[in-house]
This record gives structure tokens, sequence and C-alpha cells, in this order.
């Protein structure tokens, strides 16, 4: 057995990459992506062959890291999008690339207003149409944007009923709807009448976090959508705008579509288009790594070529208007985010960068697929990451719950993870029941589950690793953020037994006040999730089930040890969970570290915040499982 691995620094996984989110400009001579200026990420912009030296930054934020921009179809506009300390208020800025140094401009001025959603229809040039709650906050209405002078005008009024839209390359609009019963509709809207018309329904339970993709075809007539209507998995459909005949474009046999793009940016879209004709080339379907099926004949060699580039699985893709020039990201566990340029036409390919040259590969551990069966015999999927270097006998086990929790885990670099083994825990990342990418009995099976058997089987995955020699049953903690965070407040008030410490990031403690808190833009989804899965806190005998699958109603039980992480502005958990819950089981006289940092929301984002939390927590799970720690 080699040694294990050195400890690196909680500073070196926290820290900001020093290049990332790589995309090329649409006539094929820019290249972007971003990276630090003044402690942030910013973007910068250099020519395709030009020295990296030469590159200039474009965007000038050094209060909060910009994660998200796009080209336009005026090669002087960039456009980004920005909240405000972490209250998901995102406003959309306009980026002047003929004057790098002038002010951003924010396309949405209003106070307390959300973008939503936003298109660059390839049939409006100088046009951004945006989803917009300006007028109420509870309802988005659509606005056509010219991005050269900022003028707004109003394309779509909400007339109430209107979850959001969907805008084609011609400006086309479509509208999701959720009825107060559940379930998702597709209407096509008529722009003259400003009224809307049913052209296909979903049932809720199914789609818990709704459809994904939902895209327009180029000529307007149809949507493509993952439907698992008469299937139990996720597949590409077009939906017929007329009729709402479903045909099916591509499905798996034994996969459904990845689509957890729908509830987080960080993760490519399912669907891979054609920047030239707004085509799709390809499909992305996700089981222990990622499938893609290629639809379209000249992708298919371009694909090719770009798979020989990286063992990891395809990523961020983005290609020049001819589809000959293209920058591509990749997906490893060792290797994160190396992105590359490739020339089809020449064959020329070359690394444009590496975002964490720092970390060496070889001192990162493999996230390994692992199964077992729940004790209803059902079978469970999760990952598995050992330290590097350790015999993987009677190591510390670290659970750490995914968010949702209709979502699932996959493979890839996490820093958090990382940090774990690096630390010299075995860190089990289960896809309980309920989790999302498993098909839509899965995803049933969660139905009236929470704190019941989706928490066992997160025991059960406990059970398995000691079972299988990897895990002490003495040294075994749980962590998560959102659902995973209640996970965490669950297993200590659930199941103390089991657990000799936990960590509750941004988790609920009360299920019942969770629901009534969310802001109004969340509350649109809750009649196909928590209602349906949880129940309605406005109904006496539902709130009772809730508050007895509650955390903050069990704290009598609470003996282990607990660190709780939150963020001030978060506007899903609201602080008054973590208050509330730290209160009461201080109160009983139990270990709880509790750090709250009032410039961060749900998510995390500030590399300072994050090196302070998870040094924390590095020597508070030191002190009761026993990994190793930076010394100090």
């Amino acid at each position: 057995m080699t040694s294990a691995a050195p400890v690196i620094p909680v500073e070196d996984f926290f820290r900001s990459p020093v290049a990332t989110g790589g995309s090329i400009s649409p006539d094929g001579t820019k290249i972007a992506y971003l990276a630090p200026e003044g402690g942030r990420l910013n973007v910068w912009i250099r020519g395709v062959d030009a020295d990296p030296a030469d590159a200039v930054c474009v965007t000038h934020d050094h209060h909060r890291d910009v994660h998200g921009y796009h080209w336009t179809d005026d090669p002087r506009w960039l456009l980004y999008t920005q909240d405000g300390d972490g209250d998901e208020n995102w406003h959309l800025h306009r980026v002047d690339l003929n004057d790098p140094d002038a002010p951003a401009v924010d396309l949405t001025p209003f106070p307390g207003a959300r973008v939503l959603e936003f298109w660059l229809p390839g049939g409006l040039p100088g046009t951004v149409v945006a989803e917009l709650n300006q007028r109420r906050l509870d309802q988005f209405d659509v606005h056509r944007i010219d991005i050269a002078t900022g003028r707004t005008t109003m394309m779509a009024q909400n007339p109430g009923h209107i979850g959001g839209w969907l805008c084609g390359r011609n400006g086309e609009l479509f509208a999701t709807v959720i009825p107060a019963t559940g379930g998702h509709e597709i209407h096509a809207w008529d722009t003259a009448t400003g009224t809307s018309r049913p052209i296909a329904a979903y049932d809720g339970a199914d789609l818990p976090m709704g459809l994904t993709p939902t895209t327009v075809t180029p000529d307007g007539s149809g949507i493509w959508i993952g439907s698992n209507r008469d299937s139990d998995l996720i597949r590409l459909v077009r939906l017929d705008a007329v009729t709402g005949d479903e045909t099916v474009v591509d499905s798996h046999p034994a996969y459904e579509l990845d689509t957890r793009a729908g509830v987080h940016p960080m993760y490519p879209s399912p669907l891979i288009l054609s920047e030239r004709t707004g085509e799709v080339l390809a499909v992305r379907y996700l089981g222990e790594r990622q499938v893609i099926h290629v639809l379209d004949p000249h992708f298919a060699d371009v694909y090719e070529r770009l798979s020989a580039l990286n063992d990891g699985d395809l990523a961020f893709v983005s290609s020049d208007e001819s589809e000959r020039r293209w920058v591509v990201s990749f997906t490893h566990d060792t290797e994160p985010g190396v992105t590359y340029y490739y020339d089809h036409d020449t064959g020329e390919s070359r690394e444009l960068f590496r975002p964490y040259p720092h970390l060496d590969p070889e001192a990162l551990a493999k996230k390994r697929p692992v199964a077992f069966a729940a004790r209803d015999g059902l079978r469970v999927h999760a990952y598995l990451t050992l330290p590097v270097g350790v015999e993987p006998v009677a190591l510390p086990l670290l659970l750490f719950v995914h968010g949702g929790p209709w979502f699932r885990d996959g493979y890839g670099y996490e820093s958090r993870i990382q940090l774990l083994a690096n630390r010299g825990y075995a860190v089990l990342q289960v896809n309980m029941r309920g989790s999302s990418g498993y098909g839509k009995a899965f995803t049933r099976a969660a139905l009236g589950e929470f704190a019941g058997r989706m928490h066992d089987d997160l025991v059960d995955a406990v059970d398995w690793a000691v079972k299988a020699g990897y895990a002490d049953p003495d040294r075994v903690g749980i962590c998560g953020g959102s659902y995973g965070g209640y996970s965490a407040l669950v297993g200590v008030t659930f199941t103390p037994d089991v657990f000799a410490a936990a960590v509750d990031i941004c988790g609920i403690s009360n299920l019942a006040n969770f629901m009534r808190t969310l802001p109004e833009f969340a509350r649109i989804q809750i009649g196909n999730n928590w209602y349906t899965y949880v129940g309605n806190p406005d109904i006496p005998e539902q709130e009772a089930d809730m508050l007895a699958r509650s955390p903050i109603t069990r704290v009598d039980q609470v003996s282990t040890p607990l660190m709780v992480i939150q963020g001030s502005n978060d506007i899903r958990v609201v602080k008054e969970e973590s208050d509330l819950m730290v209160e009461a089981v201080r109160a009983r006289g139990v270990e709880v570290e509790y750090i709250v940092k009032d410039d961060e929301g749900h998510r995390f984002q500030n590399t300072e915040n994050l090196i302070d939390a998870y040094q924390v927590m590095e020597r508070f799970l030191a002190r009761h499982l026993g990994g190793r720690q930076t010394q100090r």
C-alpha cells in the first residue's frame, strides 16, 4: 500500500480557478472565460490565437463572482447575470467589448425584481427576451430588451396563471402552467389576444422538478421536451405545438436524459444544439457516467475528435456559427474542467487551461459507482470516494447527502468531497429514492417518505459500507446542504445512534415553516413536489404529519455533536430554520458549531466564506470522527 496523500490545505480546494467557463465567440475570433480580478471571478476575452497574457478583463465585479455570461449576435456586446449577496434577484448586465473599462449597464434595473430566464432569439437580432417580475413579484411577464439602447417593451403580460415562458428563435412564445392541483401544462400563447391555449399536460408526481429540457424547435412548430409519458424513463420527444402529440426523437434503453441543468446551471444542457441552425446535434444521458447519443452526421465526426482529447465526460460545448472552431471542457473526478480549443477543418487542437493546476491529480481520489439493496429490496445507487494511499478498511465514513431531493449525485470532481477524502474519510454519496435519473417509479417511491424510507436508504447505505469493511460503525458522520441538511438533522433526531457527528448546511428543520416561507417565485412548484410528496401545511392533518417528520419536533432525541452553516440571505431555507434548531439543541447541552455568513444565500459562493466554513468543519469532524486536519 502506498502512503497516504499529503494533507492539502483547505484553501487549495476552494480558491478561485485560474480560468473556467471557456467559450468561443459566434464569429470564431475570440475566446471568453472566467478568471479572477480583484479576488472575484470576472469575464476575460482574448483572441483565438492570442497569447493568454494579452487577455482583457471586461467585467469588474470585485464584490461577488460572475458565474455566467453570454455572447450576443453583435460582437460589441456581451451579457452576464449577477445577484445581490445570494438573494437570487438576478439582474442582466451588458458589457461593451469596445470599451472594456466602462461600467457594465444593468438592463433590468428594477429593485427587488428577478430575471427568471432569458433568450437571444436568432430571428430577433440585437434583442434579448427576458422573463421578469418587475410588475408583480409573483408573476413573470415577457419583455423584449434592445441590447444597445436598453429600451424595454413588454411582449406578454402574465394573466396570473402562468408559471414560466418559452421563446423560439423568431420570438414565438409558449407558456408553462402549473394548475393548483399539480401537474405541468404547456400552452401556446396568442400575442394578439394575450391568451393561452393548452397543448399538453404531464403528471407532476412523475416530474417533480418540472420538464427539462423545454426548447422550442427552430421553426417554432414544436417543442423538444424531456418526457416520461408512457415510459418509466425520461426521453427526448418533440411536442407538436398544434396537436400536442409527442414524437420520440431519441431515447436510451436504460438511462434517462441528464436533466440536472434544470436544477443548477453548473451542469450542461441535455441537448447539444447547433450554433448555426438550432437543431439537435446530440443528446446526453446519465448512468454511472455520461452517455452521448449523436444525431447529426457532421457532429459525429467532431464528437469523435473531441472525445479523444480527454478521458472525462464531455461537458460544456461551444462553437462558432460555421461549426468549424470549438471550445469544450470535460467533467473528470481528478482533473476537473480541462478546456480545449479544436479546429475541425485543420484538425488542430490544444489545451487552453486547467482550472486548478495547483492540484496534483495523483493526490486526488477517484469516485467509484456502487449499488446496494435497501431493506425493502429497492436497488439504490451511490458513489464512493476513498482516501488515496490508505487501506480502505474500517475508515471513518461521511454520508454526504445531495439537495433537492429531486436531484442526483454523479461522476465528477467536487472540492468538498476531495477535501474530506484527503482528510482520511470514506465519502458515500447516496442517490436515495426520490433522486432523479432512475425512472419515475424510483422517484415515486419517495411519496410520503420524508424521514421515512428515504432516510432508511441512507442508514442502509451505512450498513452496506460497514458490512463491506469500508467503514467503522463508531465513526460515521452525515452532512449535506438544503435537503441534505434536512437529512443530517433527521439523522441526529430520528437515528441518533447511527451518527457520531452531523453537519447541516442550510437545511430544513421545520417542513411546515419551510413551505410557508418560500419566496413567491419558488411557490410555483409547490403543487408538484412539496405538496405532493410531503403535504400541505394549510391542511391540519397534513401539517401534523409534516411536523412529525420535522427535526425541530424531535430535538429531545439529539445527543450527536452538530455543526450548522447558514447564509443570512437564504431565501429558500430561511435563517430562522437554523436559528431555532441551534437554540433548541444548545438548550439540551449538546455541542453545536454555528456559522452564519451575512453575504451569502442558499449556496455559498465567496471563496473566503467557503474556506472559513470548511476549515471549521475540518476541525469539527476531526474531533468527533478522527480524521486528519491541517496543522496550525
